[in-house]
């Protein structure tokens, strides 16, 4: 049996999981004409030993000073709150959210 990823499985049809389960001697695929294609995903996953989260990096960017960063803001924006500066707490909202944007865009 060949190996698979866990996003090569994920393309697969319930028709084609099926096929690959009944190939598998494991007890997480017992019942795999029974299970949808969610579950029986997860059941060949822990048959093959893959690990069925997918792992996400910051890539080009420096995750832990945009992250210090995000936690200063935080700090501001709850000084302003406080203190009534709807206009600092609007620049500090602003610059969370693009600084979030900065890193969402990163991630691969």
């Amino acid at each position: 049996m060949s190996s698979f990823t866990y996003e090569e499985l994920k393309k697969k049809t319930v028709a084609q999981l099926r096929e690959i389960a009944k190939e598998l001697k494991h007890e997480a695929v017992q019942g795999y004409s029974q299970l949808n294609k969610e579950h029986l995903l997860k059941a060949i996953c822990k048959a093959l030993g893959i690990d069925s989260f997918t792992h996400h990096h910051a890539v080009g960017v420096d995750k832990t000073s945009i992250k210090a960063r995000i936690k200063s803001l935080k700090q501001l924006r709850d000084e302003s709150i406080a203190n009534k500066d709807y206009k600092a707490l609007k620049l500090a909202r602003h610059r969370m959210h693009r600084l979030k944007r900065k890193l969402h865009k990163a991630t691969v």
